[in-house]
């Protein structure tokens, strides 16, 4: 077990070498559309890489889901055919997102072990979000 401080070291450390070994700026909260954001998230059970509506109005969250949704079959081919769309998904602070995501299981924040695996699943699917969501921003803004 870890104590909270020994874990919050052990995530700045994960993030500082994520960006050695990718050094570019991600997209993430810069979407140009309040409430949608691309996001990591990485625990001591799964990793994930996703776009999020977070918006605390649902209407808001269920449009930008039904966006997605009209472009789901573009996501697989673009992104991954593994992708999961939740229109419920909860964080850990018990609020309601919608998300559209892939996860990876198996790896844990506190196992450096399993850190190589964690960047490369990063880079290459949040590269193909970025890619993709690009492309098809004003789609989902309209």
């Amino acid at each position: 077990m870890f104590s909270k401080e020994q874990s919050k070291e052990i995530r700045q450390q994960f993030w500082i070498f994520f960006d050695k070994r990718y050094p570019r700026k991600w997209l993430l909260y810069n979407t140009g559309i309040k409430d949608v954001s691309l996001k990591f998230d990485f625990d001591t059970k799964k990793a994930i890489v996703g776009i999020d509506s977070t918006s605390n109005d649902e209407i808001y969250r269920t449009y930008y889901f039904d966006k997605l949704l009209s472009l789901k079959n573009i996501l697989k081919e673009e992104v991954s055919p593994n992708l999961i769309f939740d229109e419920h998904y909860m964080l850990s602070s018990g609020k309601f997102i919608t998300r559209c995501y892939l996860q990876l299981d198996g790896v844990s924040i506190h196992n450096k072990n399993t850190w190589p695996e964690v960047f490369d699943f990063f880079n290459t699917y949040m590269d193909k979000l970025e890619r993709f969501y690009i492309e098809y921003k004003d789609y989902i803004a309209s």
